[in-house]
């Protein structure tokens, strides 16, 4: 995968010259191939010129099994060894299909005078392949850059990095001289291996090698006091969602995206939390863990953990990027869930083996099938169940979220009004199913349910109905007045909304007007007065633009920008302090000028939303 590293190279420059420290990895089975061609041949031979431009000479490689490859000590320490005047930059190098990035870094030996011949200059450089995205060539260039100033820092505190070299030079050395006298029969590599013996900045290199390739975390301690962590976000959450490049730019615009009303879900155990943290912040995200519930939002977490909302988002971002959690809406019975389009659900999945494990005499297909269609939890609860089966059934939610097999569809509502005399109906497709007919129509009831333990709030949350969440169009003439049953919707009040049910006969405007006093006649035409024609118009035609409370509500969220689209009701009810059953009433009031739509919260599909 071009994620992972070909190689880490340490070279130094110094006042005795320039030297390739430690590679790693350092054996390379083609090398050996290549001596052995090169001696097979004959040395008379004369070799075939082709003409180069009908016969362009192919691509050197210098990748071979995943390593870097062709490349003798000498060619890499010059090349690495760069002038003073290159230090504390970005340094970048393409060869063939391979890209060299590092930082090098210039220090001060620790008890030397300060002149030009006391100074070390130290590149760390990773070997990549030379396709790998900007993110990922961004991110090794920052590894580099933070291990560079993880040895100024020990080199000034004890003299850690000249003892280092001075070890690894000595090495080099001794072999060197075993080698000239021949006096035993040893291998080009056994410096390296020798090196890899004595020093501990090379067991350090070796260590954060075979990290990266494996997880894609780094948590290690140079000279047992700095300690170094480090994410590859590239690679780390592709061990959650295989195959999927998550980029530092989309985690970026999820976390500016974060609201009090979020949650967050963990993806791994507590144990594995405190390896991503500084000791520094080990304190604070304690204190986050203690009161972690996936069914609190951010806000209330923060709140029993006695931490700022800022600090909160700061620990939950950190999370996030290190794959260690995720992003939710706190679990309640209302959320709306259904199949990812991406979920491996094939027959030798592992998860299903995974799932049957963690919930036994459970078939993961069959209780996933209940979100074939977008289903609510509460639609799939009753009260006459056990606790501890509502309880289970949150359990497996979570469960099927954390490996990324469903997701959440949240309800956005559009302000589309009608230009002409006739009224489009859309089925609001709420808590329960909005019935509309030609000269009748019908308002959203709460079908609660108050024994469910996933309720967010003191107060039973509506549980919404999902076997018919299409849109149905159907249209009428206004002028439609023979006698009918309507549902009359009382005015919503601002703390609590009762739906009651009256036998009336169909009313013209004229007979609802003349109902309204004089003040609430002026309250509406300053109301109506904030939309621009032919927009005014088609709110005027609407029954429940008649009540100035009601009325009043509407203006004022669509004011706010509320209903463009980009706003999902949970946010809207938190953001105005409205409860859903309010909310629902409102909208259903104003179908004729209002629809709605179910998608993903943008924030959180920004994660895993591949271009």
């Amino acid at each position: 995968m071009e994620v992972n590293p070909l190689s880490i190279i340490l070279v130094k420059s110094d006042s005795k010259g320039d030297r390739l420290l430690f590679r790693y990895p350092y054996s390379v089975d083609t090398e050996g191939e290549i001596n052995k061609e090169s001696k097979r041949r004959n040395p008379y031979s004369i070799s075939a010129i082709d003409d180069v431009l009908q016969n362009p000479l192919p691509q050197t490689s210098n990748i071979y099994n995943g390593q870097l490859s062709g490349f003798t000590d000498e060619v890499l320490s010059t090349l690495f060894a760069v002038k003073q005047e290159l230090c504390q930059r970005k340094f970048e190098l393409k060869v063939n299909d391979v890209r060299f990035v590092g930082h090098p870094t210039l220090m001060q030996a620790k008890g030397s005078k300060e002149d030009q011949k006391s100074h070390i200059l130290i590149n760390i450089v990773f070997a990549l392949h030379a396709q790998a995205s900007y993110s990922i060539v961004k991110c090794y260039y920052e590894l580099s850059k933070k291990l560079g100033y993880a040895l100024v820092h020990e080199e000034w505190r004890g003299g850690y990095l000249s003892e280092e070299m001075h070890t690894i030079v000595k090495t080099h050395d001794e072999i060197a001289v075993i080698l000239e006298q021949d006096k035993a029969v040893i291998s080009d590599n056994s410096a390296f291996d020798l090196v890899l013996e004595r020093s501990t900045l090379a067991q350090c290199l070796k260590s954060i090698y075979h990290d990266l390739c494996t997880t894609g975390l780094l948590n290690t301690t140079v000279n047992q006091f700095v300690t170094l962590s480090f994410c590859l976000p590239q690679k780390a959450h592709q061990f959650h969602k295989k195959g999927v490049i998550v980029e530092p730019d989309a985690i970026d615009r999820c976390l500016q995206s974060l609201k009090p009303y979020h949650g967050m879900l963990l993806l791994v155990e507590f144990a594995e939390l405190l390896d991503c943290v500084p000791p520094s912040g080990a304190r604070m995200l304690l204190q986050l863990i203690e009161v972690y519930n996936p069914l609190k939002s951010l806000q209330n977490m923060a709140f029993d953990a006695d931490l700022l909302i800022e600090q909160v988002y700061q620990l939950v971002g950190h999370l996030v990027y290190w794959a260690k959690a995720t992003i939710i809406y706190p679990l309640c019975e209302t959320n709306v869930y259904v199949i990812a389009p991406d979920a491996p659900l094939h027959t030798y999945s592992p998860l299903v083996e995974k799932f049957s494990a963690r919930f036994p005499g459970m078939s993961l297909f069959e209780v996933i099938s209940d979100f074939s269609l977008p289903t609510s939890i509460g639609h799939l609860t009753t009260p006459l169940q056990q606790p501890a089966r509502q309880g289970i059934l949150a359990q497996m939610v979570l469960w099927m979220l954390q490996h990324h097999l469903l997701m959440q569809l949240h309800t956005y509502v559009q302000f589309m009004p009608n230009d002409h005399g006739e009224h489009e109906e859309f089925d609001l497709n709420c808590n329960t199913e909005a019935l509309v007919t030609s000269g009748r129509s019908s308002s959203c009831e709460d079908d609660i349910n108050a024994g469910s333990p996933l309720s967010m709030s003191s107060l039973p949350m509506p549980v919404p109905n999902t076997s018919h969440r299409s849109m149905t169009d159907e249209q009428f003439s206004g002028a439609d007045s023979g006698t009918s049953d309507n549902i009359v919707v009382q005015p919503s009040s601002s703390h609590k909304s009762n739906f009651s049910i009256t036998q009336s006969a169909s009313l013209s405007t004229d007979n609802c007007d003349s109902l309204v006093s004089v003040e609430d006649e002026d309250k509406v035409k300053d109301l109506l007065n904030a939309f621009q024609e032919p927009d005014r118009s088609a709110v005027r035609r609407v029954q429940a633009a008649g009540n100035a409370e009601d009325l009043s509500l509407m203006v004022k969220l669509w004011q706010a920008g509320y209903f463009k689209g980009e706003h999902h009701l949970e946010e809207i009810m938190y953001f105005e302090n409205l409860r859903r059953s309010q909310l629902l009433q409102l909208l259903d009031k104003f179908r004729d000028v209002l629809i709605i739509y179910e998608t993903e919260d943008p924030a959180i599909a920004s994660l895993y939303c591949q271009n």
